[in-house]
């Protein structure tokens, strides 16, 4: 049940992350050793177990330099949960499971005012948390109870007037997953409404959001 369950839902989160791009380099993080941490977050994605290992190590020791940093704390946390997907043990899922979303409370603790600064690629360092933190507690399975709060923190970002200085891919991001959990509602007219921005915005998004209203069209 454990297997089915993680694999099912957490297995779909690098998915979800990786359509950050970039725009979550961190504060005082150097951005080749960011960028390094996330390029295993996306060979990850492509179904190598071993990268979800290395990402959550590289964001640890990131982090470790930087304790002050609810970024990199929340890269660590979302790395940390994926790698339940990797074993076959049930306590190990729950103990991988467990300390990410422990790791992701701790850095949305962790935003203050300041954190409202635009980051080195313009996007709002608490948008990044928020957001990070939203996608992992949507991915877990429901019996973890997340997902009212990953829900409330989705809804937190779509309607945080710092989203429309971020850049479009970020808003892009964040419009295709509220289109997703929109169309997992049932809720179609709010999911073309979030797709429809995507398209009429241009975002990088945009074939994939087409693509997608034409399904919910037809």
């Amino acid at each position: 049940m454990y297997k089915a369950a993680f694999s099912r839902h957490l297995g779909q989160l690098a998915i979800a992350l990786s359509l950050l791009g970039l725009t979550g380099l961190a504060h005082s993080a150097p951005d080749t050793q960011f960028k390094s941490a996330f390029q295993q977050f996306m060979q990850a994605n492509s179904g190598d177990n071993s990268a979800i290992h290395r990402a959550a190590e590289a964001f640890a020791a990131l982090y470790k330099n930087a304790p002050s940093n609810p970024v990199l704390l929340a890269y660590t946390g979302a790395a940390t949960a994926m790698r339940a997907t990797t074993t076959m043990l049930p306590w190990k899922k729950m103990g991988f499971a467990e300390d990410g979303l422990g790791q992701l409370d701790k850095a949305l603790a962790m935003l203050n005012p300041a954190h409202d600064a635009i980051g080195h690629n313009g996007t709002p360092s608490v948008l990044d948390v928020k957001f990070l933190a939203a996608n992992t507690f949507l991915a877990v399975p429901g019996f973890m109870n997340r997902h009212d709060r990953g829900s409330k923190l989705l809804d937190e970002v779509l309607s945080s007037p710092l989203l429309a200085t971020a850049p479009l891919g970020f808003r892009g991001s964040v419009w295709m997953k509220a289109a997703s959990e929109a169309t997992k509602a049932n809720d179609a007219a709010q999911a073309k409404r979030y797709l429809g921005l995507i398209v009429q915005e241009k975002a990088p998004q945009a074939a994939q959001a087409q693509t997608m209203l034409s399904g919910l069209s037809s």
